[in-house]
């Protein structure tokens, strides 16, 4: 029969893995289409449960074999499966979503439904099968065209009246000629979600830009944590050397037993040094672990490679001035973009919120045409063909709901405004300060390491003295404390300057993230 057979080829259980590829590949082509080149490769934005792009980076949850973690697989690690980075993925996913729906309102869309009903009348029985099928399609002058298709089967029982099958088409059509006339108007949801994908799509550009430099700085810290152990335990046991040649020269009689007891609490003091940086290395390294989405017990340790290659390479000051890069800002920014944008977005509401307040005139017209002399088995009435042409209108007297809607568009625009002039002066204000703390960076590392230098001389010179009995010992303690506080100070400068110059980049927005998750400048064929 007519609806068990409807029923049979439309009620199956869908395809959920097919269902899935449909949406991802319309999703990702949206995505694709909104991406432009300068924005960066198009890699590592595909959710986590959908099938990875060829430029994807692929990386397993675990720590490598040999238990050191290099600074291109923490960033390959975060990138695969940091848990806010999957979060800005979805976000994405779902803002081309909302475009994808947007834009099948403005496609044909298909309907249908069947039913199917026992009837008992004037002494007759029936049993009607229905099936209602057809498209509609809104247009973007405001034009709405509809067709359908409605079939029924009729199997009488008893009773005089026949059945059989009939059918029946229905076209209806209705075109505005005042509100809701305009194509910018109707169009007004669609074009703002076109732009909310686009904006979607720069903001994880602009995400993506600041994870790489969140990852690499915690990187970086995590080995200034591990650097400040060693220089710990270096200090540690050079004082107690020192305390052993005071030993030796107390015993002699060449120096006051005091001068032995400062040395003693010097090496103390480095124990417990030793205690503390340890216990600061093994929490910042549990913290770095949450950032890669690694468990805590996980057992690694950073490359120490990393911090030399560090020591050993030359980060020089950007080859353009502060006003230069205030200008590559301003026209790079992708967060800044979005906020020009928005202007514009805002002031297209005030033309909607105009159009609101016009009346609504509109012309429609129908058919209806039954394919059959069947009789109805309840009435018994004959068929018939219909059509009408006609016009409708709403005078809209009542506009106060569309005049408040007019004047907060009003507001609304002005808002955009002051906040366009905020985020340029953010903008301004965060490359200004980015560059002044490369400059004091750069110079600070100057200052640590030449102030390093004279320490270990210092020291060294001391140590000579005390053998030759021509400085006492707190001459030599004083000397192994402030080598020890410039090796730290060295090391923390030395990291200072290398997170301000991935600080700068990221702000200027010079920077491109690379496949692999790292970065590169964009002005340069090198990657860093």
């Amino acid at each position: 029969m007519l609806y068990a057979g409807i029923c049979l080829q439309g009620c199956a259980a869908p395809n959920g893995d097919k269902v899935k590829a449909k949406v991802d590949d319309s999703v990702y082509k949206i995505i694709d289409s909104k991406w432009q080149d300068s924005f960066g490769g198009r890699d590592n934005y595909r959710v986590s449960d959908a099938a990875s792009g060829p430029n994807d980076v692929q990386i397993d949850k675990a720590v490598p074999a040999g238990g050191i973690l290099t600074l291109q697989q923490a960033v390959s690690i975060a990138t695969a499966h940091n848990r806010q980075y999957q979060l800005e993925k979805e976000n994405l996913y779902a803002k081309a979503l909302d475009l994808r729906l947007a834009r099948h309102q403005f496609e044909p869309i298909l309907f249908g439904a069947t039913s199917a009903e026992y009837v008992k009348a004037r002494g007759g029985e029936a049993i009607e099968e229905k099936g209602s099928f057809g498209v509609q399609r809104m247009f973007a002058t405001g034009a709405t065209v509809g067709a359908n298709v409605a079939l029924s089967w009729i199997d009488v029982l008893s009773g005089n009246a026949s059945g059989g099958l009939s059918q029946i088409f229905s076209f209806a059509a209705s075109q505005p000629l005042l509100r809701g006339s305009d194509p910018n108007v109707v169009l007004e949801n669609l074009t703002q979600a076109e732009r909310d994908t686009l904006y979607q799509v720069r903001l994880f550009n602009r995400f993506r830009k600041a994870f790489v430099v969140e990852i690499i700085t915690s990187y970086y810290q995590v080995l200034q944590a591990g650097d400040a152990v060693q220089n710990a335990r270096s200090n540690y046991d050079t004082l107690t050397g020192v305390y052993e040649l005071a030993e030796k020269l107390a015993i002699a009689g060449r120096l006051p037993l005091y001068e032995l007891d400062q040395a003693r609490q010097d090496t103390l003091r480095a124990s417990d040094d030793c205690l503390a940086t340890q216990k600061l290395y093994e929490q910042a390294l549990d913290e770095f672990k949450l950032v890669l989405s690694l468990p805590t017990e996980a057992k690694f340790a950073l490359d120490a490679k990393e911090l030399q290659a560090l020591r050993t390479s030359e980060m020089p000051m950007p080859v353009f001035s502060e006003t230069e890069a205030i200008e590559t800002a301003l026209a790079r920014r992708l967060d800044f973009a979005n906020t020009a944008d928005a202007i514009d977005d805002a002031q297209r509401k005030i033309i909607v919120a105009l159009d609101n307040l016009r009346p609504d005139l509109r012309l429609t017209a129908a058919t209806q045409q039954k394919n059959s002399g069947v009789s109805d088995p309840v009435t018994l009435r004959k068929a018939r063909s219909t059509a009408s042409v006609g016009a409708q209108m709403d005078l809209n007297l009542d506009k106060l709901a569309a005049e408040n809607d007019y004047r907060s568009a009003l507001l609304i625009i002005q808002q955009q405004r002051r906040e366009y002039e905020r985020m340029q002066d953010t903008v301004v204000l965060e490359v200004r300060k980015a560059y002044r703390d490369l400059a004091e960076a750069a110079d600070r590392y100057k200052v640590q390491s030449e102030a390093l230098f004279l320490a270990r001389q210092r020291f060294n010179n001391t140590i000579t003295l005390l053998e030759y009995n021509r400085a006492n010992t707190r001459d030599v303690l004083d000397a192994r404390k402030d080598l020890y506080n410039a090796q730290n100070a060295a090391t923390a400068a030395l990291i200072n300057y290398a997170i301000a110059m991935l600080d700068f980049y990221r702000d200027v927005e010079i920077m491109q993230v690379r496949p692999d998750g790292m970065w590169q400048n964009a002005f340069a064929t090198s990657a860093k």
